[in-house]
């Protein structure tokens, strides 16, 4: 069969809280397209909701379709709330236990081996920070020490942040490479070390595109594994390539922006023969989302939302689209940390009858591989819906 699988992932579009998101310190009502769509005054998505977005739960300015494709909302079964364990669920990987995390930085010890591993620049930071608030407040420091900026989250990640006057991109991310495989291994093995470069003068810092993600191996088969050892192509666009530490895929595109993923993604739905496209946007998480800045998190969709319809005009019946998401990162949160969501579930193909389905994140993973490789038993969790 020479069908197509093109699974898109809006990052941190939530669609409401799960039963233990209060565990995770979240607000009880943790819903985020829900209050980003109540802090613009209703969203604007008329590819998204005929879709049907708006069938999935009630969202302001999204009202039910007509006539939706597959709709529902996937929920996961292992812990975390972030986009490594959100997007490996999603291919049928269930992470055994929390990854590990650093509400007080990291330790003393931890600090010591990443110091020698640098090069002995020593840290600013070492603390949970948001990555704009980081360089606006040690960036000064930084260009006059030469040390690096090194910070956390709430999240599962060591994040190492270098102007480019300081550590040009290539070293920062040698340095980021040595630091995954030498330091942040076995008890301190961190969902992602990120490196994180930023350019410009003070007062005037900003973030470059060459951001870069060092994952940790998935702890366990995925079925971008069983779909490319079929010998079915697997095409990564943004930063799922990172997030599976390469595992899985056959082929590589860049993403670091929604409008180089959105790009690229086009490109193979015009060109491609047969195969699976893996594709994050980042920009609803990266830029709005934990900025709490909900117009901006409004207008990316917009643009997600015009590129799908000319996507679906050239879409055929071989072809199954799953738009869905990995976490949320609700604005109306006390804090800027990712929120413990179910994510919406869009799955357009030729039978889709606009059913309703819901269940773990893993149905997208196991829907596709009975897509593209005509098989259901694949000993991975998950249920297909196609």
């Amino acid at each position: 069969m020479a069908r197509r699988a093109f699974v898109v992932v809006i990052d941190a579009a939530g669609a409401g809280a799960l039963p233990d998101t209060v565990a995770y310190g979240d607000p009880a009502d943790s819903d985020t397209l829900a209050h980003v769509a109540e802090a613009v005054g209703g969203l604007r998505l008329p590819t998204l909701q005929a879709l049907g977005l708006g069938c999935i739960r009630p969202i302001l300015g999204v009202p039910p379709a007509t006539a939706p494709v597959l709709h529902g909302r996937l929920a996961p079964q292992g812990p975390g709330k972030e986009s490594t364990t959100g997007h490996w669920e999603l291919m049928g990987v269930v992470a055994p236990a929390p990854l590990p995390v650093y509400p007080d930085g990291f330790p003393p010890a931890v600090l010591a081996r990443l110091d020698a591993v640098v090069g002995g620049t020593g840290f600013l930071c070492n603390a949970p920070y948001s990555g704009t608030d980081v360089i606006r407040d040690f960036g000064a420091r930084h260009l006059r020490t030469g040390k690096l900026i090194l910070y956390t989250s709430a999240d599962s990640v060591l994040q190492l942040a270098a102007h480019h006057d300081v550590l040009c991109e290539e070293a920062l991310l040698e340095r980021c490479a040595r630091v995954r495989h030498e330091v942040m291994v076995g008890p301190h093995a961190v969902g992602r070390v990120i490196a994180r470069p930023f350019a410009g003068p003070p007062g005037a810092f900003r973030r470059t595109e060459g951001r870069r993600d060092f994952a940790v191996r998935p702890p366990g088969r995925s079925y971008l594994d069983v779909l490319s050892e079929r010998g079915v192509p697997v095409h990564a666009v943004g930063k799922t390539h990172d997030l599976f530490a390469g595992v899985g895929f056959t082929h590589e595109h860049p993403g670091s922006s929604n409008a180089r993923a959105l790009a690229e993604t086009s490109v193979l739905v015009d060109e491609l023969d047969h195969g699976l496209v893996f594709v994050n946007l980042v920009e609803t998480d990266q830029l709005y989302g934990h900025r709490k800045d909900p117009d901006g998190f409004h207008v990316a969709l917009q643009r997600i939302d015009a590129e799908v319809a000319r996507w679906l005009a050239r879409l055929g019946s071989d072809d199954l689209l799953v738009l869905t998401a990995d976490h949320g990162v609700d604005p109306t949160a006390p804090h800027t940390d990712h929120t413990r969501e179910h994510v919406p579930l869009l799955a357009r193909f030729a039978g889709d009858a606009g059913r309703e389905h819901h269940g773990p994140f893993a149905d997208v993973g196991a829907s596709v591989h009975a897509w593209l490789a005509g098989a259901r038993n694949s000993g991975l969790t998950g249920r297909s819906f196609v």
